[in-house]
């Protein structure tokens, strides 16, 4: 397994190019962790809408949103995969590639605040508590992830993977 510092000193076409991430920006980090909070913000919704709608307890509600947010987020990166023509096998083991560390950072995050805010878990869907509490969690997944999506994309995983399917 090589490193990065085993591909400095390589010469412009030498051949090694095509081994280097693309340069990696905040932007390009915030883009990529923007599309996997949609992923998760609709799976996240949509489970503690259900399991609150449904008098579930905080760790059945849980556990269901954050299946459907794993459930989402691949879905949304499976969807401009199979667009640029890859077969269902491939663009699934894509997703899994490119999303999977940021979803699984991004819901330890956003589950965790909203354990943390006193209440929101059991405020129901009629709460600015309950709201408020989910997209406070949301923004704070967001700016924790970033980073992490950022040197994934540095390194050449989590959403670089998918750079190759855009256009």
């Amino acid at each position: 397994m090589s490193t990065e510092h085993e591909h400095h000193g390589h010469a412009p076409g030498d051949g090694h190019e095509q081994h280097h991430a693309p340069p990696t920006t905040w932007g390009t980090a915030a883009s990529a962790t923007l599309h996997c909070l949609t992923g998760c913000a609709i799976g996240e919704v949509l489970g503690m809408v259900i399991g609150t709608a449904l008098g579930w307890g905080n760790v059945a509600t849980i556990v269901l949103a954050v299946a459907l947010a794993f459930v989402f987020g691949y879905a949304l990166t499976m969807r401009g995969v199979l667009r640029a023509g890859v077969g269902f096998k491939q663009a699934l083991k894509i997703a899994l590639a490119a999303d999977t560390v940021s979803i699984l950072v991004m819901e330890i995050v956003d589950n965790g605040v909203m354990i943390a805010v006193p209440g929101a878990m059991e405020a129901g869907l009629a709460s600015w508590l309950f709201w408020g509490a989910l997209a406070f969690a949301l923004a704070v997944a967001f700016v924790l992830t970033t980073p992490v999506n950022k040197w994934l994309i540095g390194r050449g995983s989590g959403h670089a993977v998918v750079h190759a399917y855009h256009h």
